[in-house]
């Protein structure tokens, strides 16, 4: 599993505006990373919201604008899973080209959890659900806590 190897973060999120950015495909596995990064928010402290958008080829734009209204960071949560088409890669790029993007040009943190599966089965394993391996929503919002603080610290 990718998991293996992965940080253990001290998370302190008092004093942080956090918005989470999620897409709305693939219910089961998208309401799970929701879950995973609301309870490590709410652990941690953080002030945070939850916005909806359409799929992940929407969260860049709509974590741009959380970041310039005022948010430390954001939580970007989306479920891409291959098809027959390229449009697969077309929306994993975008998407990851695009959040990237965004935490460059704000300088702030986008904790990525955009899973990018072959199948169904795959987004489960990772969407903290019981019975899953990892918590792919819990990872994302450790990392935007943990890089709001390192920039603060700067």
């Amino acid at each position: 599993m990718s998991g293996q190897g992965s940080p253990t973060l001290d998370i302190d999120g008092s004093g942080l505006k956090v918005v989470i950015v999620a897409g709305s495909w693939h219910d089961e596995i998208t309401d799970g990373l929701i879950a995973g990064a609301t309870r490590t928010l709410e652990g941690a402290g953080a002030d945070y919201s939850l916005v909806r958008v359409p799929g992940s080829f929407e969260l860049p734009v709509v974590s741009k604008a959380a970041l310039e209204a005022g948010a430390d960071a954001v939580v970007a949560l989306g479920v891409i899973i291959r098809g027959g088409t390229p449009h697969f890669e077309y929306v994993s790029s975008a998407a990851t080209d695009g959040l990237t993007r965004v935490a460059i040009d704000t300088g702030k943190p986008v904790g990525f959890g955009v899973l990018t599966l072959d199948d169904e089965q795959q987004g489960l394993d990772r969407a903290g659900l019981p019975g899953s391996k990892e918590d792919k929503g819990r990872e994302a919002a450790e990392a935007a806590i943990a890089t709001a603080r390192a920039l603060r610290a700067l």
